[in-house]
């Protein structure tokens, strides 16, 4: 409940003119989404999905809501409360398609950590054989970073306490869709005023879906899970075609061929910095050793044991924001020519 996270700073609204100046290339108009799933993995299916429509200046336009039967168990009840026997007779996902494609089309999608709601959406459409209508999406944590927003941390309850949002049932997709709406409108208002650039990320169809592979729906309702030939293996990147420089040294620029590895969560989508540091001429590695250059990662003081490692061996580690910025900035490799920093 938000009254039981009061913000350390008040959010004290400002009164905005009927004919505020508005940022030109600011959307037309928003998505806010929450999907509730069996659980956060490749393999887990969206139980629960939510959609409020706001327009351009984020005023709802309408909301929906539905259940949906994931066609095996729906994972933690403790958390979202809805168990088997509730969702067997609810639509499957197909069924649920089309609607929510129709709210979905030329509006970016709005979610908090939206990379998270976004695949699970994705997913699901792929499943069914067919894509969702998106295009761009904003993350609501992104936005409150871009603000500078005084949080003691990235989570809603925190988001929607600082914006004054009262929350009646945490963890069901229709409440936390309308409270993250209610709080993104003065985030959006905010940095229209301060004529910010709104942290926009593409939405990228999945493509990891194998043919002929669908759930059984006469199983709806069990613990089915899907065939093990539904998920292609996780794509494996191309190596540099640059020799390895060595070690990042703090303070100092990327090379060409260095050896990045990834660790824990990020706001932008995993594979687009991994994307983005292939393309500046960077080694993504899927493991630390005594040859990685630089381990990214916004928590470092997890204990994973990539973070171990990086102890182990001495390696430098800094966090996605300052990746970003050193992708800006990378030295091209003897002999290499130059090519422009990858678009954020």
């Amino acid at each position: 409940m938000s009254e039981d996270h009061p913000s350390p700073t008040a959010y004290v609204p400002a009164q905005e003119p009927a004919n505020a100046p508005w940022p030109q290339g600011y959307p037309e108009g928003y998505a806010v989404v929450d999907v509730e799933t069996t659980g956060l993995s490749r393999e887990d299916r969206v139980i629960s999905a939510a959609v409020y429509r706001l327009n351009a200046r984020a005023e709802v336009e309408d909301h929906w809501y539905t259940l949906v039967n994931p066609q095996r168990d729906p994972g933690p009840t403790w958390i979202h409360g809805l168990t088997s026997e509730t969702l067997a007779d609810a639509p499957l996902f197909p069924e649920i398609a089309e609607e929510l494609g129709r709210r979905l089309e030329g509006r970016v999608l709005v979610a908090h950590n939206a990379v998270f709601d976004w695949t699970m959406i994705a997913r699901e459409y792929a499943r069914a054989g067919g894509v969702p209508p998106v295009r761009q999406r904003l993350c609501t944590i992104a936005l409150s970073k871009e603000l500078g927003l005084p949080l003691p941390n990235h989570k809603l309850s925190s988001l929607i306490a600082y914006f004054g949002v009262r929350q009646e049932r945490a963890h069901h997709a229709l409440d936390d869709a309308r409270v993250l709406a209610e709080a993104f409108a003065p985030s959006l208002r905010r940095a229209a005023r301060q004529g910010l650039r709104l942290p926009l990320l593409m939405c990228r169809p999945l493509t990891e879906m194998s043919d002929g592979t669908r759930a059984d729906p006469g199983r709806a309702g069990s613990a089915a899970r899907v065939g093990a030939g539904m998920w292609r293996q996780a794509r494996r990147l191309p190596p540099s075609p640059y020799p390895n420089p060595g070690r990042y040294e703090p303070g100092g620029r990327l090379a060409q061929g260095m050896r990045v590895a990834f660790s824990g969560d990020t706001s932008v989508d995993r594979e687009l910095l991994e994307d983005q540091a292939c393309e500046a001429g960077l080694h993504v590695a899927t493991s630390v050793s005594g040859l990685t250059s630089l381990l990214v990662t916004n928590d470092p003081e997890a204990a994973t044991g990539k973070l171990a490692r990086a102890r182990r061996h001495n390696t430098p580690v800094v966090d996605e924001a300052a990746f970003t910025q050193l992708l800006r900035d990378v030295v091209p490799a003897e002999g290499a020519a130059a090519d422009p920093a990858p678009e954020r």
